[in-house]
């Protein structure tokens, strides 16, 4: 393995850092689950090389069931609670610390049945437009509108996600 091409080709680096301070109000709260969203760093704010989520999820049962992804991989790193990760063979009780990384096309999916609230950070490799997908899922929450099963399917494939 060697280091990518080089994209800056300027010779004294420059003031380019964006700091997102910890205590930000979160960017989306999906439902009445109270699950909290905030968007560290999206595809379109690291011009597509990654899209970094802090996902603090409510008490309430809540999660992804299995999925994959063909375009993206996706990483989990729990920060606090037990969520439960699905690596595609078997569901861990994740604990602070643990990390799980997916490439694309690898089967995964995460579940708070806890009853405690559960903070992880999700990394999604290249940045992809999940944004959208997010808020799609908090306003079907929010609405109570029910989507058909061919309705699930197109909004899944649109975000590059396919059930298991």
């Amino acid at each position: 393995m060697s280091y990518p091409e080089v994209r800056y080709k300027g010779d004294s680096g420059e003031h380019s850092g964006v700091l997102r301070p910890g205590d930000q109000a979160p960017d989306l709260v999906m439902g009445a689950g109270g699950t909290e969203v905030h968007y560290l760093g999206t595809g379109a704010t690291t011009d597509g090389q990654f899209g970094l989520y802090r996902w603090e999820m409510g008490v309430r049962p809540g999660g992804a069931t299995p999925h994959f992804h063909r375009t993206i991989s996706e990483s989990f790193y729990v920060i606090s609670g037990s969520v439960k990760l699905y690596s595609g063979d078997t569901w861990v009780d994740g604990r602070p610390g643990d990390f799980l990384y997916v490439p694309p096309g690898g089967h995964h999916g995460f579940r708070n049945e806890s009853g405690e609230r559960v903070t992880m950070l999700i990394l999604f490799t290249p940045g992809a437009p999940r944004e959208a997908y997010f808020e799609a899922l908090a306003e079907l929450a929010t609405s109570g509108r029910k989507l058909s099963d061919e309705e699930w399917t197109e909004l899944y494939h649109r975000h590059d996600q396919y059930m298991v």
